[in-house]
């Protein structure tokens, strides 16, 4: 089951949006996951943490691929990293980034999210 993981650079209000209009996609943000205890921690061990519950990490930051090419190369699992383009959807565009996780959700609700990298798409219109 895909459940989301808003790295700390997404803003809350997307959090906020989504909770508030769909109460069953299962999201969460770094901020709040752990009591922020992953705040500014690195990308690797965030990663490996949100195995082990199952989430599906999501972020802007494209430099998370060189950082983490160890842990890709070495078949470390990981549940699942979705990239959203800021050319494609603006960092401060919380309803186009709310509306594509929210569609991606929908149709990738049951995939097997294991070690799997996506884009985030915009939804359709």
């Amino acid at each position: 089951m895909l459940c989301l993981l808003l790295d700390e650079n997404i803003s809350p209000v997307v959090l906020e949006q989504i909770r508030a209009k769909r109460p069953d996609v299962c999201i969460h943000s770094l901020a709040e996951w752990h009591e922020g205890e992953y705040l500014g921690v690195a990308d690797e061990l965030i990663l490996l943490a949100a195995h082990d519950e199952g989430l599906t990490l999501v972020t802007y930051d494209k430099q998370i691929l060189s950082e983490l090419s160890f842990v890709f190369a070495s078949g470390t699992p990981f549940c699942g990293l979705i990239f959203v383009d800021g050319k494609t959807i603006s960092i401060s565009d919380f309803g186009a980034l709310d509306r594509s996780l929210v569609y991606l959700w929908d149709r990738e609700l049951d995939s097997n999210w294991l070690n799997r990298l996506v884009y985030l798409p915009m939804p359709p219109v």
